[in-house]
């Protein structure tokens, strides 16, 4: 393993072609009225793609994540870019923070200075972490698997690679969200020894759960919560079925149209935000279209929905997890888990409900979030001796 510094910088090939095709689009037609309630809205879309084609500046954005110390190491043959960012404080604490998708690891770029230099945001110095911000296999500007069974479980074991192996720390916190989560809880599951604890934002939907037959021992909190989890799985999960059986299918036009892949991402924003529908109540367009960029510059939409193929295909069973466990969540985030289920499967030590925040927690409430992940790791400060 060899680490080296990574510099952002796409090509002016790339920006140019980009810049023809947002020129060159056909549009498809919407039914009257429709508004969201069929996918993307025709009009937002419609806006959103003239701001990215007539003032949205790659440039100014690419500097701005410049501005972050990155690096590249190879880990079982994929170049694995991440940020990492030393704490400001006496004997930081490191920590691992996983993204999941349709976001990046631009999820955690507000939350970045919030950890690593606690006094200057309201907390204390004693709080400080290292923070380490790396890009999932095949998402951004990490390299792309080349063959099979890069599912949560394989990402895991590279985690404890890059933290121990690369950046030499004996010991240390890990926190996720989305697929994020699923890889954390499979670190503590399998390297409970190389972590202080977990902290999550949702626990996913808990696969036992829902292929259980018997219900008898489940309680009605429990079983509210499975239909709840069926229903949404139905009215909502068709792009996590697709993405689950063919992804590849997928890929050719979400890796051909910029305006395809916007409205793939755009309708996720949308409906899993804390945003009342107006997307930009929490985010604005240049921070919606950095995260496009970052899939479209490096083509990668078709890569990363493949890690739901490999999570649907090749993940192996997740038993008990003993390692303590915080939960922080949000209200507007899916399918939020009751205590009891979440305590089944989790040593949950704390647990959170925040007053607002929808699933992209980091990027909506990233003070709120500082916060609880700040409190949770505040008793293991002793045992940190990196």
């Amino acid at each position: 393993m060899s680490m080296e510094r990574y510099h952002i910088h796409v090509s002016d090939e790339i920006l140019a072609d980009l810049k023809y095709r947002l020129h060159h689009i056909r549009w498809p037609d919407q039914l009257e009225h429709s508004g969201w309630e069929r996918g993307t809205e025709l009009s937002y879309l419609k806006s959103l793609v003239s701001y990215w084609r007539d003032h949205y500046d790659w440039r100014a954005q690419e500097a701005e994540l410049n501005r972050y110390s990155q690096y590249s190491c190879n880990i079982d043959d994929i170049d694995v870019h991440f940020v990492h960012e030393r704490g400001k404080g006496p004997n930081p604490m490191p920590i691992i923070l996983t993204h999941g998708w349709p976001d990046s690891y631009l999820r955690y770029q507000k939350i970045i200075p919030l950890l690593t230099d606690p006094a200057s945001h309201g907390g204390h110095p004693e709080d400080s972490f290292d923070v380490v911000v790396p890009s999932l296999p095949g998402f951004g500007f990490s390299s792309s698997p080349k063959q099979p069974g890069f599912n949560n479980n394989r990402v895991s074991e590279m985690w404890a690679k890059l933290m121990t192996k690369e950046l030499g720390y004996k010991k240390f916190a890990a926190a996720g969200g989305d697929i994020g989560s699923g890889v954390t809880r499979y670190l503590a599951a399998n390297h409970p020894e190389l972590l202080f604890g977990i902290h999550l934002t949702d626990i996913g939907i808990i696969r036992n759960l829902m292929n259980a037959s018997g219900q008898a021992n489940l309680s009605q909190e429990e079983l509210r919560y499975k239909t709840s989890a069926s229903e949404w799985i139905a009215l909502e999960g068709g792009y996590m079925s697709i993405q689950s059986t063919r992804p590849q299918t997928l890929a050719y036009g979400l890796s051909d149209s910029p305006a395809g892949l916007a409205g793939w991402m755009i309708e996720k924003f949308r409906s899993w935000s804390d945003c009342k529908g107006n997307l930009q109540q929490r985010f604005s367009k240049d921070e919606l279209l950095t995260h496009i960029m970052i899939y479209w510059v490096t083509n990668t939409m078709g890569s990363s929905t493949r890690m739901y193929y490999e999570n649907s295909h090749s993940l192996p069973p997740l038993g008990y997890i003993e390692v303590p466990t915080g939960i922080a969540l949000f209200p507007e985030d899916i399918l939020l888990p009751p205590k009891e289920w979440a305590s089944r499967n989790l040593n949950v030590t704390r647990w959170t409900s925040m007053p607002s925040g929808g699933h992209f927690t980091a990027m909506e409430e990233p003070e709120l979030l500082a916060r609880d992940i700040r409190a949770f790791y505040k008793p293991y400060r002793l045992g940190n001796r990196n």
